[in-house]
């Protein structure tokens, strides 16, 4: 099994690919609303793709398998946990939405979600977003020069098992080695699993996240072939960033300030690479 190691240079070029993303995300957030179908949503996201050069490791995945992703960004809503496809559905207030988007700039790829609520929503719609939220930046803090991959799975999941309300952890779905391919080795599990256990070293880039349910973790899919649904029909939320692992710290690839607040509230070195 090979992980890829980048260079600085390589980092830094997966760096300008996450701010991309980070910056979809921002807009389409902005304009989840209700009223707007998901697909408005998406076309935001391709503009924001247009205007930075970059295209999409979304649109088209899948291909070889018969069955292409048609959008540039996974928007899942309510019972919808993950692979959302976009289309006409509207959102309404009290939704809640989560939204995955990927850029890929001068062939490194950048992979992120965030889930949120629309305008007021029911508490414990709220609680279970901000669990996932919780167990995304534990794990991240997990992640060391020298550790393993376990390491962040036991973190996550410690972090859910913490919450005072039981979730759903979602085990057939992970986070992932991600560069100069959106999908690579490592597995990141959100449960600890002895043989995804790989160790971690200063080159490597992770992607992390976490997805809870209000229910069980069993799901379904559409006939769409894409869209993840809970077999229960309880909600869910999503969190996930692109992480690098330097000499110097960890270097959140696709938060705009490189993971600095959040690193620093955990204790956890920050080490972003200069230009």
């Amino acid at each position: 099994m090979t992980i890829e190691i980048k260079t600085p240079g390589q980092l830094r070029r997966m760096r300008a690919a996450g701010l991309v993303v980070a910056e979809g995300l921002r807009r389409m957030q902005e304009a989840t609303v209700p009223g707007v179908t998901t697909a408005e949503i998406d076309a935001v996201g391709r503009e924001v793709l247009a205007a930075a050069g970059a295209e999409s490791n979304f649109l088209g995945y899948g291909a070889e398998y018969g069955v292409p992703f048609p959008g540039v960004s996974c928007i899942s809503v309510n019972d919808e946990l993950v692979h959302g496809v976009p289309g006409q559905r509207v959102i309404r207030e009290g939704d809640l939405v989560s939204i995955d988007f990927g850029a890929v700039l001068d062939g490194w790829h950048g992979d992120a979600a965030r889930s949120f609520v629309v305008g007021e929503g029911k508490p414990e719609d709220v609680e279970v977003n901000e669990a996932t939220r919780h167990a995304l930046w534990t794990g991240i803090a997990a992640i060391r020069d020298g550790g393993r991959v376990g390491d962040v799975s036991r973190a996550i999941e410690q972090s859910i098992k913490s919450q005072p309300r039981r979730y759903g952890s979602l085990r057939d779905y992970t986070g992932h080695g991600i560069g100069s391919k959106m999908h690579m080795e490592p597995d990141v599990p959100n449960q600890f699993r002895l043989r995804s256990n790989q160790r971690l070293g200063a080159g490597m880039a992770i992607a992390v996240e976490p997805m809870l349910t209000l229910g069980l973790h069993q799901t379904v899919v559409d006939d769409d072939g894409w869209t993840v649904r809970s077999r229960d029909g309880q909600r869910g939320a999503h969190w996930e960033n692109t992480v690098a692992i330097t000499e110097r710290g960890l270097w959140v690839l696709t938060e705009p300030d490189g993971g600095e607040a959040e690193l620093a509230a955990r204790g956890v070195a920050f080490g972003p690479l200069p230009e």
